[in-house]
């Protein structure tokens, strides 16, 4: 399933993309890129509801963003490295059906396919900031449960 997930994930970061730098319709977009790469139905279905998630949570998503690249205002950032770290972060905080090294593995992987020089390091290191506090917050949570 991996390498379905792969592609999965690139048709879904070509979605966005478009998306973000046009007026057109999401499910016309999908649909389209969809019938020119075959992927199985499950494939399929993972890249709408990833879109679908980025979609829907785009505004909690840009502001772990600018919280975390603060040296970037999110409309500035190149709109390929955007929409990658758009992708991992829902797949990071808002969807868990992947191991959060997995998501940052692919982004890495999104990023020296379809990004420029720098743009891998730069979508490691915002996730590696995201994760790292992220995974602190959680366990100051749990800890505190426990102690209630």
């Amino acid at each position: 399933m991996t390498g379905f997930r792969r592609k999965a994930r690139t048709i879904a970061l070509q979605t966005l993309f478009e998306l973000d730098c046009s007026n057109h319709k999401p499910e016309e977009v999908l649909a389209r890129l969809l019938e020119e790469k075959v992927l199985p139905d499950a494939a399929a279905d993972f890249a709408r509801s990833l879109v679908n998630g980025v979609i829907q949570n785009k505004k909690g998503i840009d502001d772990v963003i600018r919280r975390f690249a603060p040296a970037f205002p999110v409309n500035q950032i190149a709109p390929i490295d955007r929409n990658i770290l758009r992708l991992a972060i829902f797949e990071i905080l808002f969807d868990n059906r992947v191991p959060v090294k997995a998501a940052i593995n692919e982004a890495v992987e999104l990023a020296k396919n379809f990004g420029g020089d720098t743009s891998q390091k730069f979508v490691n290191g915002v996730l590696g900031s995201v994760v790292t506090t992220c995974v602190q917050q959680v366990k100051q949570q749990e800890m505190i449960k426990k102690t209630e």
